[in-house]
């Protein structure tokens, strides 16, 4: 029989079979707890906006208390952006949600210790298979399914339980992505 806290599995805290399973209540625990790292690393990172009330205050709060507070985009002019757009086929366009991402980080624009970046045009692909939000040692990622949009995708809980675990892996991934990226300008 298979333990389901053993070995690398012990780092998986929970798992949704749909982003929009987990309860925002989850989002928002994550976001108050994490001291030292926000890192927003979904290709449109949409519905955070709507989902967690005075989300641009929260992390305005975070950052002037000494939080990192970063946001990885995908480039809304791209064509891995316009190839997804076709795919979905969505009223609100995946160039939309970015837009209004955008919007909502121009609140921020003045605010020490946010940093926002689009992933690199060849990163493109990479990004928006997989989205990273990562709150100090846990993480929530979604493998995005071909032709589903991210709320009905799945999604993990993860934490940091080993070196070279699922957390780390992961972390790396998008850290790699921010690397290459392109800051932000707050006109964007």
């Amino acid at each position: 029989m298979i333990s389901s806290n053993s070995g690398h599995e012990r780092g998986v805290f929970a798992v949704y079979p749909y982003r929009s399973a987990c309860p925002q209540s989850v989002w928002a625990q994550l976001i108050a707890e994490a001291w030292s790292e926000i890192f927003l690393a979904g290709y449109t990172n949409y519905f955070l906006w709507l989902e967690q009330p005075a989300l641009p205050r929260t992390l305005r709060r975070k950052a002037e208390a000494g939080c990192r507070v970063r946001v990885l985009l995908g480039d809304p002019g791209s064509e891995t952006t316009s190839r997804r757009e076709r795919i979905e086929g969505a009223a609100l366009t995946v160039s939309a949600r970015i837009r209004i991402t955008l919007a909502h980080l121009a609140e921020l624009a003045d605010a020490e210790g946010i940093e926002a970046r689009f992933s690199a045009l060849d990163d493109g692909p990479n990004h928006i298979g997989l989205s990273v939000f990562r709150f100090d040692e846990h993480a929530l990622v979604t493998p995005h399914l071909a032709r589903t949009v991210g709320h009905d995708s799945p999604m993990m809980h993860i934490r940091r339980s080993e070196e070279d675990g699922m957390f780390g892996r992961f972390a790396e991934h998008v850290e790699e992505l921010w690397s290459r990226g392109t800051a932000i300008r707050a006109a964007a």
